[in-house]
């Protein structure tokens, strides 16, 4: 009965639409709006049923739905369609990522075109191009006060600029990635300026309070997310003479999406990058979307439910995007932003493994595994048809959001251990070469984050500034050895620029008085293109480093046991400085890849029979499927370099059958 009236008043509105819109014209929009109808009105009914206008704003969302799909290029429904016939095409092995700044990496999207062959070179085939629209200058948080949802910020170049840019990317079989934040806006967008002048309609997108009765109740358990910059989560507005909630910073005006209004402009604007040439949408800031009181006003169950939604509504006009959740939170609540299916993904096909990078960096401050391997263990199973995109550095900070309970099973206690990885990575510990910089320190509980440039913290500028040639060699096997365990680890790798020619920190934003006091623009950089001109000199860091790089992307996308279909299992080494799985593809036994890393300073032995002891690398020759040596073996012994990884496959035939 209630599929029924769903679908009756599905009719009704598309009724409205006729004759403007032939359905036979748009046959795959209304064959897939009937499939996944039931699930919008189910979702938008909980959400917003209560509300006098629910019926009106879900009306207004199917015809926004219709339009979007009109407008969707005939190249981009081919795509979709085929990806449809492929639902899985982005869980194999043959994808690598990088995300990059338009205007450090190449000035401009016209300048990003031009750089195409350059990340073709290394292998990679998908470009997150960071934000690019239009935000207010010394006011953009890095491109996340956008003023604009439509508009391109005039320096990166045009709307035509990105379509230009995104068919010259499927040209090249590469991926796209756009960002759309939909947890707030700048103050300076038309919708907060119209809230500004006393317009009502406006004033219910945002959380506004004519007194501090609301933001304190609200306070008393919300965290603060900059509280060197930014404390507190309402600012004062004079011109309107309220509070606003500004949950980032003070020029950063939260959306309510408890006003159906904000979830229809917004899936709107979704779709609208879809269309410009998308293959990923980043959604940022994913966590925030539903604001309670009494609670921390994140990961509430609504926001989940609009993150459906948003998902449901995409499924009907671009069924061939996919969904990245920007939500660094704790493991136990980052697998539900893939949603609640026991297999497909109904939120975000992707989401960031802030989990992984972290530890990654523990275990290279401390030189060992242990932390690292018992917070994998831990890291709680995703859906078969979802991925994680699996990062070293990226523009944002480095957080230590460790569990506590995995702390202390690793031997260290929480608080001590926690200043010991902020010392060691901005350099405060004795014999540390790192060159990072603490972030949002917070001055009651001492927490902090950490900013810097991947070889600044691994000790590469420190190493060639004393000109160590040992110390050079260290640092970029280190780098190398993060990169091998990105790369394998199951999921998307996900390369930040810079990284792959050695880019040191950048301080030339303490020059720039709206940058000076936000230490990530360190390692937000200009690319040297001279020194990256270096990488085709052998022998130099940035030869070694890209040409690493190279050759481990492109093994990477030749072994069918890095696709990722859950088929990870992890091992337990004797040795705390060993960390090692193995990697088995479903269909192909044959093809298992032993991965292992010595993340200490000295060699160690490893027993191969004594880790796989199912029969795996037990006789005969083992060889680096990365490098294609053949390490040797005595009685089942392999000696593992210091800071070196192996990617390990039995060379004796019949040996996995």
């Amino acid at each position: 009965m209630y599929e029924q009236v769903s679908h009756a008043q599905l009719n009704a509105i598309l009724d409205r639409l006729s004759p403007e819109v032939s359905r036979a014209d748009i046959r795959h929009f209304y064959t897939r709006l009937g499939a996944n109808f039931y699930g919008i009105h189910t979702l938008f009914n909980h959400l917003y049923g209560q509300r006098p206008d629910a019926a009106e704003r879900l009306g207004d969302l199917v015809e926004r739905l219709a339009r979007a799909y009109m407008d969707r290029p005939e190249e981009l429904r081919y795509r979709d369609m085929a990806r449809e016939r492929d639902h899985n095409w982005f869980l194999s092995q043959d994808l690598a990522g990088m995300a990059l700044y338009c205007d450090g990496f190449a000035g401009d999207l016209a300048g990003l075109e031009a750089c195409l062959p350059y990340l073709s070179e290394l292998g990679i085939n998908l470009i997150h191009v960071m934000p690019i629209l239009a935000c207010p200058p010394g006011a953009s948080d890095g491109g996340y006060a956008v003023s604009d949802f439509r508009d391109i910020d005039p320096r990166a170049g045009t709307l035509a600029g990105l379509r230009q840019l995104a068919a010259s990317l499927r040209k090249r079989d590469m991926l796209l990635t756009l960002d759309v934040v939909v947890n707030h806006t700048s103050d300076q967008h038309e919708w907060a300026q119209r809230a500004r002048a006393g317009d009502q309609d406006y004033q219910a997108f945002y959380y506004l309070f004519d007194d501090r009765e609301m933001p304190d109740l609200y306070e008393e358990t919300m965290p603060e997310i900059f509280p060197e910059t930014a404390p507190g989560n309402f600012t004062w507005d004079p011109t309107l003479g309220k509070w606003a909630m500004t949950v980032f910073n003070d020029y950063q005006w939260d959306l309510n999406y408890g006003n159906p209004r904000v979830l229809v402009e917004m899936i709107d604007i979704i779709l609208f990058w879809a269309n410009q040439g998308a293959d990923v949408v980043r959604l940022d800031a994913v966590a925030f979307l539903w604001k309670k009181i009494g609670t921390q006003c994140q990961n509430e169950r609504e926001a989940h439910l609009i993150l459906q939604l948003m998902k449901d509504c995409c499924q009907v006009v671009a069924p061939g995007v996919l969904f990245i959740a920007e939500a660094i939170v704790a493991p136990l609540e980052i697998i539900k932003y893939f949603g609640e299916d026991a297999i497909m993904a109904k939120e975000c096909e992707i989401a960031y493994n802030a989990t992984f990078m972290a530890l990654l960096w523990d275990a290279t401050a401390t030189k060992n595994a242990k932390l690292l391997r018992r917070g994998i263990q831990n890291l709680p199973a995703k859906l078969d048809r979802a991925t994680w995109l699996n990062y070293i550095r990226c523009h944002d900070d480095i957080g230590l959001g460790f569990d506590d309970n995995d702390i202390r099973a690793s031997g260290y206690e929480p608080g001590p251990h926690r200043r010991f990885l902020v010392d060691w990575l901005t350099g405060g510990f004795a014999g540390s070469p790192a060159r990072g910089r603490p972030f949002g320190v917070n001055p009651r509980t001492g927490d902090a984050r950490i900013s810097g440039a991947l070889a600044s913290l691994v000790g590469l500028e420190s190493a060639l500034e004393e000109q160590d040639p040992a110390a050079i060699d260290r640092a970029i096997e280190q780098i190398l050895l993060l990169h091998g365990l990105i790369l394998s680890f199951g999921g998307i790798p996900l390369l930040y620029y810079g990284d792959e020619i050695g880019t040191f920190n950048d301080c030339s934003f303490l020059e720039d008085a709206a940058k000076a006091g936000d230490s990530r623009w360190i390692h937000r950089p200009r690319i040297d293109w001279e020194r990256a001109e270096r990488r085709h000199e052998r022998g130099t860091v940035e030869q070694r480093l890209f040409d690493g790089l190279k050759r481990m992307i492109a093994v990477r996308k030749t072994i069918p046991a890095f696709a990722d279909f859950n088929n990870r299992e992890l091992l337990e080494p004797e040795d705390p400085r060993l960390f090692a799985f193995l990697r088995t593809h479903p269909a192909l036994t044959s093809d298992a890849v032993l991965v292992v890393a010595n993340l200490g300073l000295e060699p160690v032995s490893l027993d191969l029979p004594k880790l796989c002891n199912r029969g795996y690398f037990q006789y005969g020759q083992v060889r680096d499927l990365y490098t294609g040596i053949i390490p040797e073996l005595a009685a089942g012994q392999l000696i593992m370099p210091p800071s070196r990884f192996y990617w390990l496959t039995d060379q004796r035939p019949g040996a996995f059958l």
